[in-house]
């Protein structure tokens, strides 16, 4: 263990949280197939969170992947909510269950340059812990968006979910994501779009913001 040191504490942040210069997201399997199947949460609060999330990568310039599995063949395509979000990005389709062996999934992870993996997808328990496994095992942060993400049964996610932070995966929401990513309200080069993100999906948070606005003051932080 590091030994405290007063003299060495500063108002800077920990290397462990996100930044718009340190991770990447990667959006596995939200297809329609994959949906019908997800028991584990509410879809349509599972979309929205996708739905915020992809906006967060939007909104910092996160360099992001999107993977598909059999789209032509059973799962359907990509969540069209999502392919909104990046309608020119390229999607990697795959035929392994696992993510993290399909080469051009790799390749695109890799050229994005970035060690903190963002991940979502369904269904937690198949799609999201082999990929989180190989990745950490290889020496990435995997941060597992788990409202973005949805298992077959509520047993079944949540058992993924604690597997994945056994290994050293960090459990996080998608809001939670979007924040981290601001951190600060006085970036004024964010501020707006960040709040059109919570207005536009954080729920209560997002009236509350709405609310803020109109009759406290427009400029009212998060």
């Amino acid at each position: 263990m590091t030994a405290f040191n007063l003299d060495a504490v500063t108002a800077t942040p920990g290397p462990d949280l996100l930044s718009p210069d340190n991770a990447m997201m990667l959006f596995v399997d939200h297809q329609p197939q994959m949906f019908f199947g997800a028991g584990s949460a509410d879809r349509a609060s599972v979309i929205n969170a996708t739905t915020g999330l992809a906006k967060a990568a939007r909104v910092f310039d996160v360099p992001m992947v999107l993977s598909t599995v059999a789209a032509e063949s059973f799962s359907g395509p990509i969540l069209p909510q999502l392919r909104a979000v990046f309608p020119d990005a390229p999607v990697v389709d795959r035929t392994s269950m696992n993510a993290w062996e399909d080469e051009a999934l790799v390749e695109a992870v890799k050229a994005t340059g970035r060690r903190k993996i963002i991940l979502s997808g369904l269904w937690t328990e198949v799609c999201l812990v082999m990929p989180a496994l190989s990745a950490l095992s290889q020496g990435y942060e995997v941060y597992v968006v788990a409202d973005a993400s949805a298992g077959v049964t509520p047993e079944a996610h949540e058992h993924a979910m604690q597997r994945m932070t056994a290994a050293g995966a960090a459990p996080v929401t998608w809001l939670q994501v979007l924040l981290e990513l601001q951190r600060d309200w006085a970036r004024e080069e964010t501020y707006a779009a960040t709040l059109d993100v919570v207005k536009e999906h954080g729920g209560a948070y997002g009236i509350g913001v709405v609310y803020a606005h109109a009759m406290i003051d427009p400029h009212a932080a998060g």
